[in-house]
């Protein structure tokens, strides 16, 4: 009986070991991934995108760790614009960073109706870096559900507007989702904006000119957790 329990007892201790070392390095493998940011000796053009949904944010504790650009979401769809874009226009401009502004496209709501209301709110200005436009939203999702090729044309026509309106070409904020379903990234000739938090993504199928590489990472800069953006020289 003494030889069994002391078997069972160095089972019960190596499998107490074992558990506490794979919660080690989960809990290891969590906080790296949520406080990951790219090596800036590697990647040193990073940034981040901002929206009024993270709160205030101070564009100098951006531009202190690092940061030299921002892009603030502006628009969705043909609905009302993001209330705190021109806030932080200024004071992303006045902490030094470069400034772009992003289009969230809704296939459910023509094209027309979308660029009024980017328009309207982002100014034509020289000095703002070339608009994005977030490819997320599906067709099948819209009320009366759009065909594949009606969504690509209605985006067609989105790009062809934007970039009039800005004066130079667009970036496509391209989301997992929408390329599977999709498959656009390689029929317009168009940067890219990909995400994926730590890893660099490939699910476009050629190279990214953006990438959120953390899409919540915890900052001095923000009340909430920051999108950090790399982007590729």
């Amino acid at each position: 009986m003494g030889r069994k329990a002391s078997r069972a007892r160095w089972r019960w201790h190596l499998a107490g070991a074992v558990l506490l070392a794979a919660l080690l390095a989960g809990g290891w493998y969590w906080w790296t991934t949520r406080n990951f940011r790219p090596d800036e000796a590697r990647w040193p053009d990073q940034g981040v995108e901002v929206a009024a949904a993270d709160g205030a944010v101070d564009f100098g504790a951006v531009k202190a760790l690092g940061g030299s650009f921002a892009y603030l979401d502006a628009t969705r769809g043909g609905g009302r614009g993001d209330p705190a874009f021109a806030a932080n226009l200024a004071a992303a401009r006045e902490a030094g960073l470069l400034v772009g502004a992003v289009h969230s496209f809704d296939p459910c709501v023509p094209a027309d109706r979308q660029t009024a209301r980017f328009s309207v709110l982002v100014p034509r200005d020289d000095r703002l870096l070339p608009p994005a436009i977030e490819l997320a939203a599906l067709g099948s999702e819209c009320p009366q559900p759009v065909s594949d090729a009606a969504v690509e044309s209605e985006l067609t026509i989105l790009i062809n507007q934007l970039e009039t309106h800005a004066g130079k070409p667009a970036i496509l904020k391209v989301a997992p989702a929408f390329e599977e379903t999709y498959g656009l990234a390689a029929r317009f000739e168009r940067h890219l904006w990909l995400t994926r938090t730590r890893f660099e993504p490939d699910y476009a199928g050629r190279p990214w000119m953006l990438w959120t590489a953390n899409a919540a990472l915890p900052t001095l800069a923000g009340e909430q957790p920051l999108r950090w953006v790399v982007a590729r020289r």
